[in-house]
């Protein structure tokens, strides 16, 4: 008798992710990060495990013949299944299919929070009337107001010492629209360089700008500094102009896109990663273009090379909301997006869209991805009153103040908020624990989380279905990549 009980309580469906993308029948080993193509026998030898399990039932010949002939395929014999079990277990001894889930680890913190970036908000005010801004249209639902140099002082004064041993630094310039205070932006980037050599630590900086005020002066300046910068574009001139016109309701398409253009051709070399200095393009899709694929190439076809297009976070009221029928709709643009990345890498036109990176050594190490961004305890954004968030888009929440830069001491952020952010890991996440897709993702956005479940540890499951997308269309680009190389 065949002996099929190496798979009794080895949870599949959460440790091996199988699927078809484009002609390929792919399976994801979750804890190794081994790829694995299978022919369709065997994929679907592997279905029928899971299947069997998630009714609590034995994995025997006789069961995965059943399922077998209830979608009318054909049954297997014996021998058959003998076969494709033997090439199984060589591979679950070698570790890289069926592998051991990775134990439950203690994510242990030192008592004072070791941030290493803050995000500062030098501007909450903006040129632009992004229908779908989070920020209000850049006040973050207060008074539009720009930072002052001393508040801006003070932020860097914070990351630098808040860092604790740690030699480099992030500080991100966003806003509403940063360059509407670009004077300040400079003034920090020459206190923060020599605040920090004084200490021996380096500050990396980065600018996030809608692009109208993108002149020459202020590019050159960018690239002298070697500061990163996050641009935005939605992509097509209708629907760009349509989610992000001027107060006046004119679209800014015409303004900003020669000039995000313009600076591309200045850094020609850029991580796909985002790190180091870079340039990222970045777009939002949203119900109004479910076809944001056509965005995507649209932006590369501009001579662009480094894209991102994200998925708008709205409230069901906002007319350009996801709604019932469009994630098959998101789903698919994925897969187009993916076929045409395959078609231009063959043209020696290839961009690099973010969201199909993927390390397959695993990356991070294994508490980076159990935990995610670190908002709240190692990254926090600060308002131009020197108030302390846990991320951007958190700031103006009062639940969510941590602290201001003006407390007599403000390294000693609200322990209870700390507290709850370290504690919003995978293993908090019912959701997450099942999920194949958990060290990719850490549990999802924060932010999302508590805008639409209302709870830190309770995952947005939209978002959770688009990460999926995203990582099986990356892994067979990956899959195609590596067979390309073995061909060349």
């Amino acid at each position: 008798m065949l002996d099929l009980s190496n798979f009794e309580g080895y949870r599949i469906k959460a440790n091996v992710h199988s699927y078809r993308q484009g002609d390929l029948y792919i399976a994801h080993d979750v804890n190794s990060g081994s790829l694995h193509l299978l022919d369709e026998r065997t994929f679907n030898v592997l279905k029928a495990f899971e299947d069997l399990q998630e009714v609590e039932e034995k994995i025997t010949l006789a069961g995965i013949n059943q399922i077998f002939g209830q979608v009318g395929k054909p049954a297997l014999s014996e021998a058959e299944l003998a076969e494709i079990f033997a090439e199984m277990e060589e591979l679950r001894q070698a570790g890289t299919l069926f592998s051991e889930e990775a134990e439950k680890v203690t994510l242990n913190y030192p008592e004072k929070p070791i941030v290493k970036a803050i995000c500062l908000h030098v501007a909450h005010d903006c040129n632009l009337r992004c229908e779908y801004c989070f920020a209000g249209t850049g006040a973050f639902g207060g008074s539009r107001t720009l930072m002052n140099l001393e508040t801006g002082k003070k932020g860097i004064d914070f990351v630098l010492e808040s860092s604790g041993h740690r030699n480099h630094c992030e500080v991100d310039f966003f806003g509403g629209e940063p360059l509407l205070n670009f004077g300040v932006v400079k003034a920090l980037v020459e206190y923060g360089r020599k605040a920090g050599a004084a200490l021996g630590k380096t500050i990396k900086f980065t600018l996030t700008t809608n692009g109208v005020l993108l002149n020459e002066e202020i590019q050159n300046y960018l690239e002298q500094e070697e500061i990163s910068v996050v641009l935005s574009l939605d992509g097509r001139p209708e629907v760009h102009d349509r989610m992000r016109p001027y107060a006046n309701g004119q679209g800014s398409y015409a303004k900003i896109t020669p000039l995000i253009k313009q600076f591309a051709t200045r850094r020609p070399e850029s991580s796909s990663y985002a790190v180091g200095t870079y340039y990222y393009v970045r777009g939002t899709y949203t119900h109004f273009n479910l076809d944001f694929d056509r965005d995507v190439l649209h932006i590369a076809d501009l001579g662009i090379k480094q894209i991102s297009m994200e998925p708008v976070v709205a409230g069901p009221e906002d007319a350009y909301a996801f709604q019932a029928g469009d994630l098959d709709k998101i789903r698919a643009a994925y897969d187009r997006l993916g076929e045409e990345l395959l078609i231009r890498r063959a043209q020696d036109r290839a961009f690099n869209f973010f969201h199909f990176n993927v390390a397959l050594d695993q990356g991070p190490c294994l508490i980076k991805r159990l935990s995610g961004c670190g908002a709240g305890h190692e990254y926090v954004a600060i308002s131009p009153e020197g108030d302390l968030y846990p991320c951007h888009q958190f700031v103006g929440q009062a639940a969510y103040k941590l602290g201001s830069l003006y407390d007599e001491n403000p390294h000693q952020l609200k322990a209870e908020l700390v507290k709850d952010f370290r504690s919003a890991n995978v293993y908090a996440k019912s959701a997450c624990r099942e999920c194949w897709a958990r060290f990719a993702c850490s549990g999802g956005c924060h932010a999302a989380n508590v805008a639409f479940t209302g709870k830190l540890t309770e995952v947005y499951t939209l978002g959770c279905e688009l990460q999926k997308k995203r990582l099986e269309v990356a892994l067979y680009l990956k899959i195609r990549e590596i067979q390309t190389k073995t061909l060349v």
